[in-house]
């Protein structure tokens, strides 16, 4: 996609979800930096920054790499690049647990109308929020951010892939109850 539509669909992504109840009554988020392509939630981070609302971004955990946790970020934070090019907070000192976040935004590569997403395959969500496969009802809701064309029919789903509570896209909003 180019960068004017990539654009455009941040933009569309920002009016459908900001308005949307969950959003809205929602004080710990946590987002995530665009990378490779991914839709990119950054005006809904300055819209949650501007209400006052606490974000958080995704660290790689330093005593085990194949875990991410969230640490506060607000317009100060310092950022560095993580071992994949990806800018995180430098301090991780006030990393939170992911019950106490209210929304989880998601980045993914693909997705299934019921809810599945396909990342880059190494595997964090998953293990973070494995936890939700056994009791989807808990903390935090789970949305994954895409463009419409990532959307697939169909592909392999695995015993620990975590299903999102909602797919938003640029066009609309996927619930695994509606697809």
């Amino acid at each position: 996609m180019s960068s004017e539509q990539q654009n455009t669909a941040a933009k569309d992504l920002f009016n459908l979800l900001g308005k949307q109840e969950f959003f809205r009554v929602a004080q710990r988020i946590a987002f995530y930096q665009a990378a490779d392509g991914e839709i990119d939630p950054r005006l809904l981070l300055e819209l949650a920054l501007s209400e006052g609302k606490s974000c958080f971004l995704p660290v790689l955990a330093k005593d085990n790499p194949d875990f991410i946790s969230f640490s506060p970020y607000d317009t100060s934070t310092e950022l560095i690049e993580n071992r994949y090019g990806i800018p995180e907070p430098a301090s991780t000192e006030l990393i939170v647990s992911p019950t106490e976040l209210d929304v989880v935004f998601v980045p993914l590569v693909g997705f299934s109308a019921d809810c599945f997403r396909l990342g880059m395959g190494k595997g964090f969500y998953d293990r973070r929020f494995s936890f939700k496969i056994l009791n989807r009802s808990s903390n935090p809701l789970l949305v994954g951010l895409a463009h419409e064309s990532q959307r697939l029919d169909s592909f392999p789903v695995e015993n620990w892939d975590v299903r999102m509570d909602a797919i938003a896209t640029d066009k609309k909003i996927y619930r695994p109850d509606t697809a």
